[in-house]
């Protein structure tokens, strides 16, 4: 068993989705959302299949159709057992940063909901680290920082507020030391395993479109860096996964 705790999959990103969903039937998946038409699919998605869980939530970049009736419709969803986070949410200033105010509010809003209803948040956080944090430090909540791509210093930071740090394929990367820095410095279980499905695929796999069936090239490389046994780091990872997601009672058997 692998645990991804991010991944898109969805009819837009996958032409044969039936076949992906037979291809991952081995993996257990938290499907993340980013707008309202995704929130429907990965509900759904979780509902019928018993290995995909549901993260719903609205992405920075879909901020201009989001209205108090759309945080309204997310908020009824979160009564449901297999939806186990609030995500894909957060900060993007790469492509626009004329709006930073209306992205705080809107990360704020659904980081309450997240508290109400005692569930995770996943983060979204691009050109925007400082402000992410400073977020996050108002609040007392499980956050997981997806694809962290920042500092030492930065993960050593977010690590103090009681967050994890999700890692994926570009820790494979040939060019990515400072990935590769945090997770030497960064204790195992302070890391969540990750694709981001069907993005960022891992060496050697680079370019190809990404699904959890390449976990394993991530999970051999945190345990090269590690110096640990892959089927330790595996174990070390799969009960991270497990007790952030609140999914204890459905791996009774799990060691």
């Amino acid at each position: 068993m692998i645990i991804d705790t991010h991944a898109h999959i969805n009819k837009f990103e996958y032409d044969n989705l039936n076949e992906i969903i037979t291809k991952l039937r081995e993996y257990i998946i938290i499907n993340n959302a980013i707008n309202e038409e995704t929130n429907k699919m990965v509900v759904e998605l979780a509902n019928n299949n018993p290995n995909f869980y549901a993260a719903v939530g609205y992405h920075p970049e879909n901020i201009d159709e989001i209205t108090d009736k759309n945080l309204k419709i997310l908020e009824s969803y979160l009564t449901n057992p297999k939806v186990v986070a609030i995500g894909e949410i957060g900060l993007d200033y790469h492509y626009r940063s004329d709006n930073k105010e209306e992205q705080k509010e809107l990360f704020i809003k659904q980081i309450e909901l997240a508290i109400k209803y005692n569930k995770p948040i996943i983060v979204h956080s691009r050109d925007a680290i400082e402000d992410t944090y400073n977020i996050l430090s108002q609040y007392k909540i499980k956050a997981d920082i997806h694809c962290f791509s920042s500092s030492v210093e930065m993960a050593e930071r977010f690590i103090k507020l009681g967050c994890l740090l999700g890692i994926g394929g570009t820790l494979t990367f040939k060019n990515n030391k400072k990935t590769v820095e945090v997770a030497k410095r960064i204790d195992l279980s302070k890391i969540l395993l990750e694709t981001d499905s069907p993005y960022l695929a891992p060496e050697p796999l680079r370019g190809t479109k990404n699904d959890s069936t390449n976990l394993k090239y991530i999970v051999s490389k945190l345990a090269e860096i590690k110096e640990i046994d892959y089927a330790v780091a595996l174990n070390i990872l799969n009960k991270n996964a497990i007790e952030f997601f609140n999914l204890k009672g459905d791996f009774d058997d799990f060691q």
